[in-house]
């Protein structure tokens, strides 16, 4: 017998499923494969141009030696972690105490104060650029890593706020009557109770605003400038400047930066899956 329509339906999902699979990795990973390819180009190849062809040798220690020797590229790494951790600290510990406070408790202005930092997330960044530059200027934060991260604390606020309100109002609100019952204060309750139940959402979160910290680079061209306290994406951008041909070094320099993000993620993949997941759920 002839398969009917309905089972060619099937048949057909599965292998446009197949073809397409592969095409889409292949078309994301290609911009990656190039930039990890030029890095270990020698000079020759670029100056021939070739930036598509097989190298015609692999300078792998050549040019990641000459990227930490010949730039400044430690010190850039180095201002991207002094801005991320404490973006990374202040932004989920200021989110757990407001996504307490508006998920447990029921007061006249809740709704409005949550659709408040929801609605920052919705202003351009572009917007705020000149006015936050002057602000920077006028309270003598401008240029300094300090300054990047209490304003990148400020702006990943009502994201994270929104992230840990949600996952706090679907945790069960009879541990904390049995709590109050009990006589247990609000902050024992915070500290004791609901905290170790927030573990995979912690982790999930920091993942993410260490990503998108590490990887910022509007507010670390706007509010930095120079090797002393530009984090490492605009310090790449310099890199390119400085040295307009050598792009063997800024590919290479490229792949360290992207490095820890990438590695933190790993590290933390169990915990972050287990927060996304636990979250979806409930």
């Amino acid at each position: 017998m002839f398969p009917t329509p309905i089972e060619k339906k099937p048949a057909v999902a599965q292998a446009a499923y197949k073809i397409a699979l592969p095409v889409a990795l292949v078309v994301w990973l290609l911009p990656l494969i190039a930039v990890a390819l030029t890095s270990v180009r020698s000079a020759g190849d670029i100056t021939a141009g070739n930036y598509w062809g097989w190298p015609t040798s692999f300078n792998l220690m050549e040019n990641y030696t000459a990227i930490f020797e010949q730039t400044p590229i430690g010190q850039y790494i180095l201002n991207s972690f002094k801005v991320t951790i404490p973006t990374v600290i202040g932004a989920v510990a200021i989110s757990c105490m407001t996504g307490f406070a508006l998920a447990v408790y029921r007061f006249k202005s809740n709704l409005l104060i949550f659709f408040m930092f929801i609605a920052g997330n919705f202003v351009p960044f572009q917007i705020l650029m000149v006015p936050v530059r002057d602000l920077t200027l006028d309270l003598g934060m401008y240029n300094t890593w300090y300054g990047l991260a209490l304003f990148h604390i400020a702006f990943q606020a009502g994201f994270c706020t929104l992230f840990m309100r949600n996952f706090i109002k679907a945790l069960p609100f009879e541990l904390i009557e049995a709590a109050r019952v009990e006589g247990i204060s609000e902050i024992r309750i915070f500290w004791y109770v609901v905290l170790p139940l927030m573990k995979p959402a912690l982790a999930a979160l920091s993942v993410l605003i260490f990503t998108f910290i590490w990887n910022d680079y509007f507010w670390a061209t706007v509010l930095t400038q120079g090797a002393d306290n530009q984090p490492i994406t605009a310090g790449l951008y310099s890199l390119n400047g400085q040295w307009v041909a050598a792009w063997h070094l800024v590919s290479a320099g490229s792949i360290v930066a992207a490095l820890p993000p990438v590695l933190m993620f790993f590290l933390m993949q169990r915990h972050f899956i287990a927060g996304l997941t636990l979250g979806a759920v409930k």
